[in-house]
């Protein structure tokens, strides 16, 4: 993975850091398998879910999220602007004779 001698800025976690205890919503999961005899040594797994690594956050990840592509698309907007505007392109919007305000 990240082969091919290029290097990678983003460095993977120790499987470590990820405990079922320090999330209350896993650790009751697995409080309730525990009644009933089963185990589930995936748990772990999902512990990222519910906690932020440093530098990242919920709110932070959704921002990223909505606003992802929207500095490309403002940058095109601006040239297709400047580009209609150099050229002369203009929309006119044309109007009906008809009267709106009489319907029937």
């Amino acid at each position: 993975m990240g082969g091919h001698g290029h290097g990678s800025s983003m460095k993977i976690p120790s499987p470590d850091i990820y405990k079922v205890e320090d999330v209350p919503e896993l650790k009751m999961v697995q409080e309730k398998l525990a009644k009933h005899g089963l185990k589930d040594p995936w748990l772990r797994n999902e512990v990222w879910r519910y906690t932020a690594l440093p530098g990242t956050s919920h709110t932070l990840r959704l921002f990223k999220t909505f606003t992802r592509g929207m500095l490309l698309g403002f940058a095109a907007f601006v040239v297709t602007l400047g580009i209609e505007k150099s050229l002369g392109i203009t929309y006119e919007h044309k109007h009906d004779d008809h009267d709106h305000d009489s319907h029937h």
